[in-house]
Order: structure tokens, then C-alpha cells, then sequence
């Protein structure tokens, strides 16, 4: 959770608020097909009102926030291309949001959907 106070008053963001936040910005970058989640040792895509699953983050001592991402991909895409527009993309959106800096953004491909 993170607290953001002023003189009129003080705001607590959940981890929950931010985990939307990332997982509705990842998934809007072309080429993702969705959030993953392992379950019984096998990848499986996730619906998009569970997509939040497929984000973990964490709060540094400065505030700052760390992300981890795991999606499932469209075959054909640049790999490298996409996870730089979900890195942009993401730290654009929670910063804009919420007012917190987001430190980095590790993405991990779990899965390449070839349908």
C-alpha cells in the first residue's frame, strides 16, 4: 500500500489499485494476447477480469515501484519491440494514475498463443 499525504488530507492506494492498473496496460499493448498464470505447473492464459494474477508488484524504500509481468503473446510478434512498448506503456500509465514512479518493469514471456 502506498500513503500519499498533503494538507488536505492523506490517500491510500492499495496493491490491488496498482496491479489493474499494470495488468490493464500490458494487455493494451498490441501483440499480448493476455495475462499468464501458472497453475499445476502449467501456464494458462487468464481471462481479462483475472488479469491482475499475472502482476505481482513491489514497493522500494523510496517509493518507487518494481513490476513483474508474465503474459502470453501472439506468435509473430517482435518480442523485443513488445516488451518495450509494455515497459512505456506501463510505467506512463501507473505514474500518470497514481503519481508513483515506477523503478522497473520485468516482463516474462510465458507462453506464445499460435492460434
Amino acid at each position: 500500500m502506498v500513503r500519499k499525504a498533503s494538507d488536505k488530507g492523506v490517500i491510500d492506494i492499495s496493491t490491488d489499485v496498482f496491479t489493474n492498473i499494470v495488468g490493464d496496460a500490458a494487455s493494451s499493448c498490441f501483440g499480448v494476447k493476455g495475462m499468464a498464470s501458472r497453475d499445476s505447473g502449467v501456464w494458462q492464459l487468464l481471462r481479462r477480469e483475472s488479469m491482475s494474477k499475472g502482476v505481482s508488484v513491489r514497493f522500494e524504500e523510496d517509493n518507487s515501484l518494481v513490476v513483474d509481468l508474465h503474459i502470453v503473446v501472439d506468435h509473430g510478434v517482435n518480442l523485443s519491440a513488445l516488451c518495450e512498448s509494455i515497459i512505456a506503456e506501463v510505467g506512463y500509465k501507473v505514474t500518470a494514475s497514481t503519481g508513483v514512479p515506477v523503478n522497473q518493469v520485468n516482463v516474462f514471456i510465458d507462453s506464445m498463443n499460435t492460434d
